[in-house]
């Protein structure tokens, strides 16, 4: 039977809103899965840890390491509205509130920190596919690098391809568990594919259902076998939902950047989403490249990976 601190902490982890729990040293002891859906920073990286810079503006609203109240007199619970800044790089507004934690002398314990994106403020960047503008703070910084390399590449660089993912089950959960779920979702799967890639390569959030991968693979060939070990990797991501374990498949497209003439990069982009859609259509859980001629074709694999 589960103890008394393992009931508390799944209560704390099944909240909605981020919730942190500081020693009085200023040490992270708890750190909730909606508090990694909102900020990117899991668990893992912050227990035993001071709270890392990026994130200092959810204590601003009073200094929690202030000294210990005298006895008698109770803290205050302290909201303000602030912006931290996601570990992906962009900024989000968030309403924070910051409690001291005494015991019954006034001796401080620790601070409890618990906030929430601001309303209207908590979903998830639109994709290309529906019809609401992109949060340009998300991708912008992957588009320039994009950019960039597809420039470098039709100077004689490196060979540049795209690899589009969609997590398949992303839009469904939504709908029955809500936005939360689906960031969690996400931060895993996203976790998933970023410790797999190559050095040199890129990812990054791209729609609201998935994410883009920027690869310098020298051949249609070695993209394709590339797309379907991000098919692989994405089947890895160990997500767990109010104690249930969701599985996880992806759709990838993949596109090789044509040299000769140098294709230009809104015609990658849209090669690799066709390819995308193409495994969309036929069940998820796999990968497609993309034919230059336009018509994608599925990537040879030596043990075809079918749909769960």
């Amino acid at each position: 039977m589960a103890n008394r601190m393992e009931l508390l902490e799944a209560a704390l982890d099944g909240l909605h809103e981020g919730m942190g729990i500081f020693d009085g040293e200023g040490t992270v002891m708890f750190w909730n899965q909606a508090a990694q859906c909102i900020t990117g920073h899991a668990a893992h990286e912050l227990l035993g840890r001071e709270i890392p810079e990026d994130l200092t503006p959810l204590l601003a609203a009073r200094n929690p390491w202030a000294p210990a109240l005298p006895p008698g007199v109770q803290p205050e619970n302290h909201r303000s509205a602030t912006k931290t800044r996601h570990k992906m790089g962009h900024m989000v507004p968030v309403l924070a509130s910051v409690q001291v934690l005494n015991n019954e002398l006034g001796e401080r314990l620790g601070t409890a920190l618990l906030f929430h994106p601001l309303e209207g403020l908590d979903a998830l960047p639109q994709s290309e596919l529906g019809d609401a503008a992109f949060a340009e703070d998300v991708r912008t910084d992957l588009l320039e690098q994009l950019q960039i390399e597809c420039d470098d590449f039709a100077r004689g660089g490196a060979p540049i391809g795209i690899l589009r993912v969609r997590v398949d089950q992303a839009r469904e959960l939504c709908k029955t568990h809500g936005a939360p779920a689906c960031r969690a979702m996400l931060e895993k799967v996203y976790y998933a594919l970023a410790h797999g890639l190559r050095p040199g390569e890129k990812i990054g959030y791209w729609a609201d259902d998935g994410f883009l991968v920027i690869a310098h693979e020298r051949s249609e060939e070695m993209l394709s076998a590339h797309a379907q070990r991000l098919v692989g990797l994405a089947r890895t991501a160990d997500f767990r939902w109010w104690g249930d374990r969701v599985s996880l498949t992806a759709s990838v497209g993949a596109a090789q950047a044509a040299s000769d003439p140098v294709e230009p990069l809104a015609q990658l982009l849209r090669r690799a989403r066709e390819a995308m859609e193409n495994s969309i259509r036929e069940g998820g859980n796999r990968a497609t490249i993309a034919a230059r001629g336009g018509n994608p074709d599925h990537a040879q694999e030596d043990s075809p990976c079918l749909p769960l």
